[in-house]
């Protein structure tokens, strides 16, 4: 349904600033009636590929078909496949969800009974059925979140492109948003492509695709991703992780992988940690502040494939939106 096929863009340098590549080569097909989280780091061309497929920006070079129809050459088609939910909300404030929602449905030429027959389809899984006269500034933002997903719904789309959507959202209105997508998602089998580094999230979808530098890391089912670090592993947190890592390599001949505070141990032998662990505090409890062994989750995948935690992402968004 969604098929991207050697995708590049490069945004053109200044006097001071070299040309610089937010995407470089990247393929990825998703299937009808997949749902597929796309997660990455700030700058690994996240932002850059949703703009692009939603139409706003032209790429260097590549294909993109939509549902069928090259959205390069059939822009207008392709787009008809769509609905959008961007990261900024993108509903009138000062106007009730009613006149939200009609507002949305006259652009698409939905009028009549034809209108309120999707009216009530597209408000079924929500909560707004007794707040369609208020407006959209008195709401949670869980509900205003549902607001923005009932006025893609109007136009039956067969693809759903969300960006961060959940951004915002306390956690029970986070759930709620994603566990009612992903029924949605089942019972009109809509290809959705969501963007998210909220790794609870991804872990029913069918697949995850991790970017970096613009480029694919890794793509594969939550299972798949996870058993690509083993069935287990030992995570270190110590004040000197940078030298106990160095001593672990030279003295135990270990791989490590080390993270700011954090040194990782994900390959030990035949997934039997214990005895990786005993060792370990034998011969430096003195630099350990804490040591456990756990089974690698979508978050340990991401770490391992970007060097960044969800934490250092969402600490650097929110540095970008308060500089």
């Amino acid at each position: 349904m969604i098929d991207i096929a050697h995708l590049t863009h490069v945004y053109p340098g200044t006097r001071k600033t070299p040309p610089r590549t937010a995407i470089d080569d990247l393929s990825l097909t998703i299937g009808d009636g997949e749902f597929c989280i796309l997660s990455g780091p700030n700058g690994s061309g996240k932002s850059t590929l949703f703009r692009i497929l939603c139409g706003m920006s032209l790429p260097s070079s590549g294909r993109i078909s939509m549902g069928g129809f090259d959205l390069l050459k059939y822009p207008s088609k392709a787009r008809a496949q769509m609905g959008v939910v961007f990261q900024s909300p993108a509903i009138d404030k000062h106007l009730s969800v009613a006149e939200n929602l009609r507002l949305h449905a006259v652009l698409y030429g939905l009028r009549g009974g034809e209108y309120d027959h999707r009216l009530t389809e597209a408000l079924a899984w929500t909560d707004l059925k007794d707040r369609l006269a208020d407006k959209v500034d008195t709401l949670s933002g869980g509900l205003a979140r549902q607001v923005e997903l009932a006025k893609c719904l109007l136009t039956r789309p067969s693809i759903l492109l969300l960006d961060e959507p959940t951004t915002g959202l306390d956690p029970s209105s986070r759930r709620n948003f994603i566990m009612a997508l992903h029924k949605i998602q089942r019972e009109r089998r809509m290809t959705v492509l969501m963007t998210s580094h909220i790794f609870s999230e991804a872990e029913d979808a069918d697949r995850v695709a991790i970017m970096k530098g613009g480029r694919l890391l890794g793509l594969d089912s939550p299972q798949d991703l996870r058993a690509k670090l083993g069935r287990e592993m030992v995570v270190i947190q110590s004040r000197h992780a940078e030298s106990l890592e160095a001593r672990i390599r030279s003295e135990l001949g270990l791989k490590t992988r080390r993270y700011g505070d954090e040194v990782r141990l994900e390959e030990t032998s035949n997934g039997d940690s214990l005895p990786v662990l005993e060792k370990l505090l034998a011969r430096y409890r003195a630099d350990i502040d804490s040591i456990a062994i756990k089974q690698p989750t979508l978050e340990d995948v991401f770490i391992h494939l970007t060097g960044q935690t969800a934490e250092q992402i969402e600490r650097e968004q929110m540095e970008g939106a308060h500089p």
